[in-house]
């Protein structure tokens, strides 16, 4: 009964994923359309600014989330240490958990920097589109930041499920 439910909430979690892609595919085109968009009115430098915003943008809320989730399991590894655990595991977990703490202040730290070229972004927008134009660019920056989130969410519950699921028939007879 474990099994079948296990092997039903990954199918649903499947089910939920390929929602997420279908969405992060018209988020995408939304994009590209945006992009034309912004190509076409702004002078190059501006653009350029533009591309290297909305390039960042995903590649500092995909490491902001990496971490966080690495440091979770980390965490959670910690709190299974009992005094069965060698030192040196536990040293080992401890070493991890002080990088990966430090690492993640760090991506922090960019997405502040992230958040303060955006409103550079938007005042540059601003000037070149009209109102509702510059309300699609704020929607779409806010849906790719959601459906990043979302798909990582997504990956992370299917990967322990999974796991539990792969553990379970490994204990059966």
């Amino acid at each position: 009964e474990l099994i079948s439910n296990l092997r039903s909430r990954l199918q649903t979690l499947w089910e939920e994923r390929e929602l997420v892609l279908s969405e992060a595919r018209e988020c995408s085109a939304r994009g590209e359309e945006l992009e034309a968009l912004v190509q076409g009115v702004c002078k190059p430098n501006e653009f350029e600014r533009y591309m290297m915003f909305i390039g960042d943008l995903e590649k500092v809320v995909s490491l902001l989330l990496c971490l966080s989730s690495r440091l979770a399991r980390v965490q959670n590894a910690m709190r299974r240490i009992d005094g069965n655990t060698d030192a040196e595991e536990k040293q080992s977990l401890v070493e991890r958990h002080k990088l990966l703490s430090r690492q993640r202040e760090d991506a922090k730290d960019l997405k502040e920097n992230l958040d303060r070229r955006e409103g550079v972004v938007s005042a540059i927008l601003a000037k070149y589109l009209t109102d509702q134009q510059l309300q699609d660019y704020r929607g779409f920056v806010q849906v790719k930041t959601s459906l990043l989130i979302e798909q990582k969410d997504l990956e992370e519950q299917i990967k322990f499920f999974q796991e539990q699921l792969e553990n379970l028939e490994k204990s059966l007879p």
